[in-house]
Order: structure tokens, then C-alpha cells, then sequence
């Protein structure tokens, strides 16, 4: 039978994309990414640190005005030109391949260090059963958990009870990646997702009943109206929301290319934008009942034990669990949730990885994923599970962060909208496919109030790290790890996109042009076509 032109013919035929199987499979694992660490353990600090129960107003327009307007424009990218980052952005222009390969950059530069994390939520699961940090929950942390060094650099003294945490998420993660979009992302989400759920419910239903906790709601939801006339509160919703959504770094372009071609995409934005919300609220209430707990156990103001980011998780959320009633099982759903949060957002991460690489080089599933995989972990183990690891992570977290998801994403918004003029085209292309349909506000917000709003923080952000030394690490280590960093970005995005793309690519895609002659038949021209696969 293969001897056949016919079988032949099948026989030569590109494998078909991946397609999530349904509606419902996408907005899991859509939801999955978004919500993540910075969820749990970022969103309740910065919410009260800029205004309390007055933030949400800024943090509501900034959903509005930017966080759903730019899930929009991600899914409309990758749902109409059905391609990883780098085939959609070159798809819809030659010129712009760079930028799917700088979101690509940031996703690597991410992952490595992103495993790190979730080994460490992983073991203090554990800790939460033993209360291995004892009376001093920051001293062990930074001294017998991590043995920080004292200077920041790079050592390879590694930490085996980092190293054997991580090399586990590693190898999870990798199966869940070679099994594919359906077999492994969308199981992995449906079984990692409702657990988060189910899981910080019951965590957040806890601490509600602690001593003090209404002392730690109040603390949190109490408005200081003052604070809205304060620039920096707006631009902190701003930018928390760009960072909590999982837009503008490939993410959702990668997901939506998954995506069958009758999808209700601003429907399923929607559901998980609010979704996303309702969980980092969820997380507030939470984490400052617990907060006020430790507050009243301890006899000082809220103010004085309400911390973010790693000082939350494992400083802070350690003391309380030695001291509430019923500890152990706060910390460990607490832990738990952080481990799974990281598992679904880390897949995520990778995916626009792998995808780019299989698209561009026209690999098996298989065989991208071990390629791209298996280098990313031993980078990841080289250099994170070490004495040094925890400068280097938190180094490249704020760089990739501030100049490179925001500037990229400022980059893409002005090359979308004044470069190419594509934004009435993509919304013609979400009206087509969805129920809630978007006009001329879409656009506005897209081209005008979104750029405006990158801009300013990016140079607050310039302004900030220039001039100090961040974290008051060596100069050399901020200009390799920092801003040496952020230019490799750049630079490692152009000289990828110069790679030629392989005969076996999906560039010349037979199920891209049928998808594209259907989207013609119903007004949505792509006269880039021609010079795409040229």
C-alpha cells in the first residue's frame, strides 16, 4: 500500500498540528499558565503595599484596559496564523520573525531558573510536616537550606537537597512535554489545576478561622483612597497584570495555535482573565488571614510580617506554620499549591520553546522536546541548585521581567499596530471566530493606551536600575547576569531568525493554507502568503 503514489503521497505528508481536543482542555491549561507563583505569592503584598482595598481599582482598569485587550491580541495572533511565536509573528510578517524568537528567549531564560523554585515549595511540603526550620525559620532558608554564599557570583559548591528536588521536577516536566499537547499538557492541567484549586480553598477556609485573621483582612482590604492619586499604584496594577496574565512572551500565541478553527477565542479570554483574578484574590484572603494571625501570635503590626515574593513563602508562611493550630496541613497545602502552580506555568513556559524549535526545524514532537528539554535542565542544574543560585535567580528574574517581557511586548505592540497596521485585520479575525466581538475601543486600547503604559514603566524601571546597583550585588554581576542578559535577548532573537527554515518546517504548511483559504473565504485576506513561503 505505501508503495502507491497515494501512499506515497501520505506517506510524505507533514504531521498534522496538535489540536487541544476541546474548548474546555485549552482554557485549563490557559488558566494553568497564568496562574502561577507570582499569583500566591506576589499579588496579596503588592495589592496592599499600593493602597489595599483601594488598589483594586487600578488593578481592575488595569485588567480592562490592558490584561484582556492583550490576551486578545495574543490569541488572535496565534490562533489565525496556527504557528509557534516565531512562525506566527513571521507568518504575519517577514520582518517581524525576531520577535517571536525574542518571547522565546525570555521563556528559556525563565525556565531555568523557574524549576529551581518549585523544588524548593516541593521540599518545604515536606519541612511542613517535620518543622525543620525550627525557631528560625529566615536563618535556615538562607543558611542551612540554601547555604547562600556571602558574595554573589557563580559556584558550582551544589546543594544536594536542592539538586535531587530539582533534577524530580525535571524529569516530571519532560514527561509531560513528550507527550504531547493533548496526552501530556491538557492531562497534566486537568489533573494539576482542580488539585491547586481544591487545595488553596481548603487552605484559605484554614486560615480564615485562625486568631487574628479578620486583623489581616482588614489589613488587607482596608482602602487607602489617597493612594490613587499616586502614578506608581497605577503602575504597579499595570505592570503586575501584564506579568500574571501570561501575555506578550509567547505563552498564549503557542496555546491559541492549538486551537480549532470554529473557537470562541474572546469567550475563552474572558473566562480565564476573570479566572486568573479570582484566584490571586482568592490568594489575598488567604495569605492575610494568615498574615494577621502571625500578627496578633506576635504582638506587631501587620505591616511588620506582611512580606512578598520568596520572604512570604519561606520566611514568612514558615513562622506561621509553626505557630497556627493544624501548621502542618497549612503548609502543606500552602507548598503544594505553589508546586503545582509552578508544574502548570513551567509546561507552559517550555512549550513556546519547544514548539518554536519544531516548527522552525521541522523535528517530531519527540525529538524537540528531548532537544530542547534536556539542555535547558542542565543549565538549569549547573547553575541554580548551588551557593550562589538564589543571586542568580533573583538577578535574572528582575531583568527578564522589566526588560524583557515588558520591553518585548512594547516592541511587538508598535510593531503590530504603526508598523504593519495589522490590528483591524486581527480583530476581523476575532469577530469572525467569537461571540463577544471587539471594535474600534480594542484597537485604541491595543495600539494607544497599552504602549503608553509599557513606556512609562520601562523607564521608571531604567531610571531605578541605573541608578543603583540592584540588590547591591558586584557591578560585573549585574552586567553579565542583568543587563548583559538583556541584550543577549536581542541579539540571540535576530541571529536565530537568520536560520534558514528546514524543508520538513511547517512554514510550508498545507493545513495553514487551507485554514487561511477558509479564513478568505470569509473576508480575512492574508496577502503575506505569498511572500511568507517564498
Amino acid at each position: 500500500m505505501t508503495n502507491s503514489p497515494a501512499g506515497r503521497s501520505r506517506a510524505a505528508a507533514p504531521a498534522r498540528r496538535e489540536t487541544f481536543s476541546s474548548r474546555k482542555l485549552f482554557i485549563l491549561s490557559a488558566i494553568g499558565s497564568a496562574v502561577g507563583l507570582g499569583n500566591i505569592w506576589r499579588f496579596p503584598y503588592i495589592a496592599y503595599e499600593n493602597g489595599g482595598g483601594a488598589f483594586l481599582i487600578p488593578y481592575l482598569v488595569a485588567l480592562l484596559c490592558a490584561g484582556i485587550p492583550l490576551l486578545f491580541l495574543d490569541y488572535s495572533i496565534g490562533h489565525r496564523f496556527r504557528g509557534s511565536a516565531p512562525l506566527s509573528y513571521r507568518r504575519l510578517h517577514r520582518a517581524a520573525e525576531p520577535i517571536g524568537w525574542w518571547q522565546v528567549l525570555i521563556c528559556f531564560v525563565i525556565a531555568i531558573y523557574y524549576a529551581a523554585i518549585i523544588a524548593w515549595a516541593a521540599m518545604y511540603t515536606w519541612f511542613s510536616v517535620t518543622k525543620a526550620w525550627g525557631d528560625d525559620a529566615e536563618g535556615f532558608f538562607f543558611g542551612d537550606f540554601l547555604q547562600t554564599a556571602d558574595t554573589a557570583g557563580v559556584s558550582f559548591d551544589f546543594v544536594s537537597k536542592i539538586f535531587f528536588p530539582m533534577l524530580a521536577v525535571w524529569i516530571v516536566v519532560i514527561v509531560i512535554m513528550v507527550a504531547g499537547v493533548n496526552k501530556g499538557i491538557s492531562r497534566a492541567n486537568a489533573v494539576f489545576l482542580p488539585l491547586l484549586v481544591v487545595m488553596f480553598v481548603v487552605l484559605v477556609v484554614q486560615s480564615l478561622f485562625l486568631d487574628g485573621a479578620m486583623v489581616g483582612l482588614n489589613a488587607f482590604f482596608t482602602p487607602d483612597w489617597t493612594a490613587l492619586q499616586n502614578p506608581s499604584v497605577w503602575a504597579a496594577a499595570f505592570g503586575h497584570i501584564f506579568f500574571s496574565l501570561s501575555v506578550a512572551f509567547g505563552i498564549m500565541v503557542t496555546y491559541s495555535s492549538y486551537l480549532k478553527r470554529k473557537t470562541d477565542l474572546t469567550g475563552s479570554g474572558l473566562v480565564v482573565a476573570f479566572a486568573n483574578s479570582g484566584f490571586e484574590l482568592l490568594a489575598g484572603i488567604g495569605v492575610f488571614a494568615a498574615l494577621g494571625f502571625m500578627s496578633v501570635a506576635s504582638g506587631v503590626a501587620v505591616d511588620e510580617v506582611a512580606s512578598g515574593g520568596i520572604g512570604l513563602a519561606f520566611v514568612a508562611f514558615p513562622t506561621i506554620v509553626s505557630e497556627a493550630p493544624f501548621g502542618a496541613v497549612l503548609g502543606v497545602l500552602f507548598f503544594g499549591s505553589l508546586v503545582f502552580a509552578g508544574l502548570t506555568s513551567l509546561v507552559s513556559i517550555l512549550e513556546v520553546i519547544v514548539a518554536a524549535f519544531q516548527d522552525k526545524l521541522g523535528w517530531s514532537r519527540k525529538g524537540a522536546t528531548l532537544v530542547v528539554t534536556i539542555p535547558i535542565a542542565v543549565i538549569s542544574l549547573i547553575l541554580f541548585p548551588t551557593t550562589t543560585g538564589i543571586q542568580l535567580l533573583d538577578t535574572s528574574d528582575a531583568f527578564v521581567n522589566q526588560f524583557g517581557i515588558l520591553a518585548c511586548a512594547l516592541v511587538a505592540i508598535i510593531v503590530i499596530s504603526a508598523g504593519l497596521g495589522s490590528l483591524p485585520r486581527l480583530q476581523k479575525h476575532l469577530n469572525v471566530t467569537s461571540t463577544l466581538k471587539v471594535g474600534t475601543v480594542w484597537r485604541i486600547l491595543v495600539g494607544g493606551v497599552v504602549p503608553v503604559v509599557l513606556g512609562y514603566l520601562l523607564i521608571n524601571e531604567l531610571q531605578s536600575k541605573s541608578s543603583e546597583q540592584y540588590s547591591d550585588y558586584p557591578a560585573w554581576f549585574n552586567g553579565v547576569f542583568g543587563w548583559g542578559m538583556a541584550g543577549a535577548l536581542i541579539v540571540g532573537a535576530l541571529l536565530l531568525s537568520l536560520i534558514p527554515w528546514s524543508e520538513k518546517s511547517k512554514l510550508k504548511d498545507p493545513e495553514y493554507e487551507a485554514f487561511n483559504a477558509a479564513a478568505h473565504a470569509e473576508g480575512d485576506v492574508d496577502n503575506n502568503l505569498k511572500e511568507v513561503n517564498s
